[in-house]
């Protein structure tokens, strides 16, 4: 069975912001640490689908920044509105929203009655705020998980170099803020920081049942081989290709994927099977009550 190549994790800056990120970046200093970055890059949604078609890709879930101030949050959902309403066939939007923020469950109602069909990617450590601390997440994961949208959060190793927006947030955080939120779908970016090489233990595998992990930014931490170890692990099925567009654009990863050793199968899964399976992303449906899509 053949599957759209999907690519998991692409950001998409407004014009008005990548213009004049010097003027937002002033007021959110994780939005600063990145947009000062010699490898920062900003890009529309043209460029996504320039990039898309120049890898052979067909499909992209596109979000913005996880702005602190619910205010750029909002602008930046209605940039991935109005663009995934333009290119329903290509583009697949996500929410960025301030878990804070008195206004969350309006913006993610707002948005998810948009069309726009998960949350993220939302920084725990860039926006503030204490994934470990159940009564600081749990308007936001019951929110989500009423709703039936994934959510998708960094994460990052806790090891190794350091580079623009690694976090000092462990493993253990993580843990907890899915002990914390039982039936709620999860994906950790980047790998999860390497959070899936503990679901080789048994009450590890047991929480992380709804977790998944994308690939983005792999060119620059790991080597070919982490995807023979998650086939290793039996967690194929659980992850989900991602670029981190613009950082690196899809065609950087192949060359990885095809020294791994792993399947056809089992790469058609990783470049996009697992996303099309995963409730809600690829066949969403926004009809009846929010109640009455829990999943």
């Amino acid at each position: 069975m053949s599957h759209d190549k999907i690519d998991f994790h692409v950001h998409v800056t407004p014009r008005e912001i990548s213009g004049n990120w010097q003027k937002y970046a002033a007021k959110e200093p994780y939005f600063a640490l990145l947009s000062e970055s010699p490898s920062n890059k900003f890009a529309s949604a043209e460029d996504v689908i320039a990039a898309l078609d120049s890898s052979g890709f067909d499909k992209a879930v596109i979000f913005g920044f996880g702005f602190r101030d619910m205010g750029l949050c909002r602008y930046v959902n209605d940039y991935v509105i109005e663009e995934t309403k333009r290119r329903p066939d290509r583009l697949i939007g996500f929410m960025s929203v301030a878990p804070k923020s008195g206004d969350l469950e309006k913006e993610i109602d707002r948005c998810r009655d948009a069309g726009l069909r998960g949350v993220g990617e939302l920084s725990p450590a860039g926006q503030g705020w204490d994934i470990a601390e159940a009564k600081e997440t749990a308007v936001l994961t019951a929110a989500c998980r009423e709703r039936g949208l994934p959510l998708l959060l960094h994460a990052n190793e806790p090891v190794g170099h350091y580079y623009a927006g690694k976090a000092a947030v462990d493993l253990g955080q993580f843990e907890k803020f899915i002990e914390h939120s039982p039936g709620l779908n999860i994906v950790l970016a980047h790998w999860g920081g390497g959070l899936f090489f503990y679901e080789t233990m048994p009450e590890l595998r047991e929480k992380c049942r709804n977790v998944y992990y994308d690939t983005a930014a792999s060119v620059f931490l790991y080597d070919h081989r982490i995807y023979r170890a998650a086939a290793a692990l039996g967690l194929t099925e659980k992850i989900l290709f991602g670029s981190d567009f613009p950082l690196l654009p899809p065609s950087r990863y192949m060359a990885a994927l095809r020294e791994s050793g792993i399947t056809t199968e089992e790469r058609e899964r990783i470049l996009g099977g697992n996303a099309e399976m995963l409730p809600g992303v690829c066949r969403a449906s926004f009809g009846g009550s929010a109640k009455s899509r829990v999943t």
